[in-house]
């Protein structure tokens, strides 16, 4: 088979959660397919380091314009030209016509669940980037031969949303990438520490100005932590916005606090186990996830998670983290004193987290993906 994947922002520098499963699962099927031949049409940017061709493995960069200029013409044309069997499209959205048969993977249908041009919290580009899928996802869905998604969670939500006959969507689990471990390095875990000017020990939150990763109520929550622990611990969060943080503490009535949280600008993936590895608690209490890898990366390096009870969340952590009410800041406060205070708490999530973390790998990911280009090409 001559197979096409899609991966438009494979090349970006600063590479999100999409980007990094498409990556990971072209480097495995890199190591367990040498029959077919792969197509990996990606846009020009400056980290094409992160991706080697190799015998069967073909990068082609395709110009094209603006995303969806470049999903829905450039793509599909691109797909044709070197005649491709099937596309596998991997961050929600597809050409809405391709002349092979399709397969997506779509992560989550939150876009779906308001209208996103006046859902409030998300920026105008966010709104616009929604609107789009909102539009586009359910007429890729309609023609799509196979669906994918990441969680048991979300392929229920789409089976009812979309009416999806069971034989077209499957849930198949994400992974978590093997250099997240815990460090024994010393020299490693000081050198992570003098660059990102870590404190010794610290709170650490992985958010963005996404409204479903629940900012303004973690912040609140470490607002009431501070005043009420005899050594409140600093708070480090990586590439968020100053400006959208001011207004967050703003809103919450204490502009103070900004001068507990330490922001260290963009980490990158490689350099993430580094930081997890050095922090006291790992908070994640999402609003809403179809997967949320942070959890497992978390666990694996070691450290306590805190991760909400609502959606993905407990599937994936499976009882190995401590759960709580995402609505409800004092459960998250209640959680930080729970692991600072009870060692055998503390121990125990870490024990069970870790074991949790090995039972998801992106080699499985890409045998159970590669079982359905097989299942579409008989």
């Amino acid at each position: 088979m001559r197979i096409g994947i899609e991966g438009q922002r494979l090349f970006r520098q600063k590479k999100h959660g999409m980007d990094m499963v498409a990556l990971e699962l072209i480097n495995e099927l890199q190591t367990i397919d040498s029959q077919n031949e792969y197509f990996v049409f990606a846009k020009p940017d400056e980290d094409r380091a992160c991706l080697k061709a190799k015998a069967n493995f073909n990068i082609i960069e395709l110009e094209g314009g603006s995303y969806p200029f470049w999903e829905q013409r450039a793509l599909p044309e691109a797909a044709k030209k070197h005649r491709c069997d099937l596309l596998h499209c991997t961050s929600n959205t597809a050409p809405m016509k391709a002349e092979m048969p399709l397969v997506v993977t779509v992560h989550d249908m939150i876009y779906m669940e308001k209208f996103p041009l006046f859902a409030p919290g998300f920026n105008w580009y966010q709104r616009l980037g929604n609107t789009y899928r909102r539009y586009v996802v359910p007429r890729v869905i309609k023609g799509a031969r196979k669906v994918i998604t990441v969680s048991n969670y979300e392929k229920k939500r789409m089976s009812d949303f979309f009416a999806l006959d069971e034989n077209r969507l499957q849930a198949v689990y994400n992974g978590v990438s093997q250099h997240f471990k815990v460090i024994d390095d010393k020299n490693e875990l000081k050198r992570i520490k003098e660059k990102y000017k870590l404190p010794d020990k610290f709170l650490f939150f992985l958010g963005n100005t996404d409204p479903k990763k629940n900012t303004a109520r973690v912040l609140r929550a470490y607002s009431i932590y501070r005043k009420q622990a005899a050594e409140p611990l600093p708070l480090l969060m990586p590439d968020y916005d100053l400006t959208a943080l001011k207004k967050i503490l703003s809103d919450i009535s204490d502009p103070g606090l900004i001068e507990h949280i330490q922001l260290t600008g963009y980490i990158h993936n490689s350099e993430l186990p580094g930081i997890y590895n050095q922090c006291d608690v790992f908070l994640y209490p999402s609003m809403r996830e179809s997967f949320g890898i942070p959890i497992l990366e978390g666990m694996a390096c070691g450290v306590p998670v805190i991760t909400s009870n609502a959606a993905s969340m407990p599937e994936v952590s499976g009882g190995a983290a401590f759960l709580v009410d995402p609505l409800k800041p004092e459960e998250i406060v209640e959680g930080i004193f729970k692991i600072q205070k009870d060692d055998k708490l503390r121990a125990d999530l870490i024990e069970k987290g870790i074991k949790r973390a090995s039972e998801f790998t992106w080699h499985k990911m890409a045998e159970e993906v590669l079982e359905i280009y097989k299942e579409i090409g008989q």
